[in-house]
């Protein structure tokens, strides 16, 4: 039995390595595919210009912060953990930077095919563009997870070494989120600003230099931001159930026949095993959304969410059946899963459906009765999700206690690389179609652009809702990692554990402070993208003042100094929110001990959970209100009407809401959380 589970340990490296080749075999394919025109080349370079200039000019922040924070876990924790925390950052910054890569090439060849007049190729192409980033999340999380396992197993640093990736990738994950939610949110609401509402000028308008910056604002906000979201959210559900393995003194019994000893480490390793099953199941379907792509775009895409759930519960089932290990892992596995998928399949009913023409009829008595619509919409959205993450872990936890719970989150982030595809297919096709208006190309080609836009934003709603709902189930597993943590190094020292009790005022102070941080995270986020965006609209209206012939068509904008300032926006406003994750539960735990930093968890998990449901769905029906007003769905109105004006201030709401905040508060507890774990052992004492 031992020599074939190590056999399984390998698992997570092969496929990682496997899903690399195929990232860079779709790279390669999307690269060789036929170029556009001369504007069109031209427009996706300013695109691709734009977005990496970003991204570097991030790296170069993220480099300062991640050297500090790595001395100080070096002088903490020892050498080999803040190489781990290297590590950890250090690919999580590359899955960025090869998904942007394929982003910024894979848009314009999707304008290219929609040119061509072939809806199938279109799709196709930013199908592949998308796998790019999907591939490259899921497989260098594998490596990196995989390969620190198998080398540091026998080492009594293990659990730091563990600690320290997890702490790299979310760290990561809320600088790029938060920095990119600030810059795309910034360009489109100064970009609508100044040119929908101020000038009457189209979404998209040549003449408008905030386009550009808007188009380089969904690579670096949906695809790297969110593929760094997305990989520390698989990175930390991993790390909390294998070290919920390595510490806890209830460990359920996975094998019938197995000792002790080697139930521990069936218990430590099967983490890792199930995500790399979930990295093949998910190749599998991303082949089978290929094959289908003459289908309708819709159908294609919903199809690649809810068939991964299904084939991971077959997978699981075979799999533990041939090991010995008890089915009630595959209950757990599929229980997460399908949890995910609910929650998807919920966001997508209310960015989506009646609630959307619900919010498009309220504007028709102006732009207030459109906000307090989506207002309404988004609270009420956030039952079902909640609901179905409480099921989750009631079920998994009646079924394998604790670890269960850790286990049901590595299931419902086992379709990762198929989510991320989906999700990355947003952006492309909305950059297409930005292409497509601004190379002037006619009605037919954007009529494919946009039918393949308007499946991108429902997939890119289900993919924020799918981010959030798996961060809320990992924040639960964290912080009974977190509880473990501190109990195990207490009975190491002879020490008695920490109860948890309502009634002792560490705990409550904790909670009311925990609670505090969501609102932080909220309001500074907001106020960033507020106050980009004035700077944005001022330098537009200036361009358009100041330039000679370029209302006329006669002289082309200056999209540089507009993506000039949403970077240095980005860049100065994304610092506070990330020095409060990370020094809030330092500060907490170091001066208040390990009772008040659980509080402080608990806390800002039950009002963060709720906050970043309630925003990403509001802005995200908001939207789809103003598309729906603008596709003629709503009897009367137009583009351009007094309803449509009412709906775009909803939509500019939304904005920030469903792309900065809702995501960056999300985030805030998994970093949190993730802290936490990692001084554990430092503050248990206290």
């Amino acid at each position: 039995m031992m020599n074939s589970w190590n056999l399984w340990l390998n698992t997570p490296v092969v496929f990682g390595v496997l899903a690399l080749l195929i990232a860079a075999f779709f790279y390669f394919r999307v690269l060789g595919l036929e170029k556009g025109n001369e504007t069109m080349e031209r427009i996706a370079g300013y695109i691709r210009e734009g977005a990496m200039a970003f991204l570097f000019k991030q790296y170069q922040v993220l480099a300062f912060f991640g050297v500090v924070v790595a001395i100080l876990i070096g002088i903490s924790l020892g050498k080999i953990p803040a190489l781990s925390f290297v590590l950890g950052a250090f690919l999580s910054l590359l899955a960025g930077f090869i998904g942007m890569k394929a982003a910024t090439y894979a848009n314009v060849k999707t304008t290219q095919a929609a040119r061509g007049g072939s809806k199938a190729m279109a799709l196709l192409t930013a199908l592949d563009g998308g796998a790019v980033m999907g591939l490259a999340v899921a497989g260098l999380g594998g490596i990196g997870l995989g390969g620190l396992y198998l080398i540091f197993k026998d080492d009594a640093q293990l659990s730091p070494i563990l600690h320290a990736f997890a702490v790299g990738a979310s760290s990561i994950a809320l600088f790029a989120r938060i920095g990119g939610g600030i810059y795309t949110k910034a360009a489109d609401v100064g970009s609508d600003i100044a040119g929908k509402v101020i000038e009457n000028i189209p979404e998209d308008d040549p003449r408008n230099p905030g386009v550009i910056a808007d188009n380089v604002g969904d690579n670096v906000g949906d695809v790297a931001g969110m593929g760094a979201d997305i990989y520390e959210s698989m990175v930390a559900a991993i790390v909390a159930a294998m070290a919920i393995a390595l510490t806890s003194a209830e460990l359920p019994m996975l094998m019938q026949a197995a000792d002790l000893e080697m139930n521990k480490t069936v218990a430590i390793g099967l983490p890792l095993v199930l995500s790399a099953v979930g990295l093949a199941v998910s190749i599998i379907c991303i082949f089978i959304a290929r094959m289908l792509k003459h289908m309708d775009p819709a159908k294609v895409l919903r199809g690649a969410l809810i068939l991964p759930p299904i084939a991971l519960a077959i997978a699981s089932y075979i799999i533990m059946s041939c090991l010995g290990i008890t089915q009630a892992v595959t209950a757990v596995i599929t229980v997460g899963a399908l949890g995910g998928t609910i929650i998807g399949l919920v966001t997508d009913y209310y960015t989506s459906s009646k609630p959307v023409s619900r919010i498009a009829e309220a504007a028709r008595t102006g732009a207030g009765t459109n906000v307090i619509q989506g207002l309404a919409v988004g609270m009420e959205s956030v039952a079902i999700p909640m609901v179905v993450v409480a099921i989750v872990a009631f079920l998994a936890n009646k079924y394998l206690g604790l670890y269960g719970i850790a286990l049901s989150a590595v299931g419902m982030l086992g379709g990762t690389a198929v989510v991320m595809t989906v999700d990355a297919y947003g952006p492309i096709s909305d950059n297409a179609g930005g292409i497509s208006e601004m190379s002037a190309l006619g009605p037919e080609v954007r009529a494919i652009t946009d039918e393949l836009d308007m499946v991108g934003n429902t997939t890119a709603a289900i993919g924020k809702g799918y981010a959030i709902g798996s961060a809320i189930l990992t924040v639960l597993a964290l912080f009974s990692a977190y509880n473990i943590e501190i109990n195990h190094v207490r009975s190491m020292a002879g020490l008695g554990a920490i109860e948890l009790v309502l009634t002792d005022p560490k705990i409550l102070i904790g909670i009311l402070l925990g609670s505090i941080l969501p609102f932080l995270i909220g309001s500074t986020t907001m106020l960033a993208v507020g106050k980009a965006a004035g700077a944005i609209v001022v330098e537009i209206g200036r361009q358009f003042r100041e330039i000679p012939g370029l209302m006329e068509l006669k002289a082309e904008p200056e999209p540089k100094k507009i993506v000039e300032i949403a970077t240095a926006a980005a860049m100065k406003e994304m610092i506070l929110p990330g020095v409060i994750a990370i020094l809030g539960p330092v500060l907490v735990g170091f001066f208040m001990g390990p009772a008040s930093l659980a509080g402080l968890l608990a806390g800002s998990l039950a009002v963060g959970a709720t906050m970043s449901l309630f925003m990403a769905n509001a802005g995200g029906a908001w939207d789809n209100a103003k598309k729906y007003i603008e596709k003629g769905k709503l009897a009367g109105e137009k583009k351009g009407s007094d309803t449509h004006k009412a709906a775009v201030v909803g939509d500019m709401v939304g904005d920030p809401f469903k792309d900065t905040s809702g995501p960056g508060i999300a985030i805030l507890i998994k970093v949190m959380s993730v802290v936490s774990l990692l001084i554990a052992p430092l503050i248990a004492l206290l």
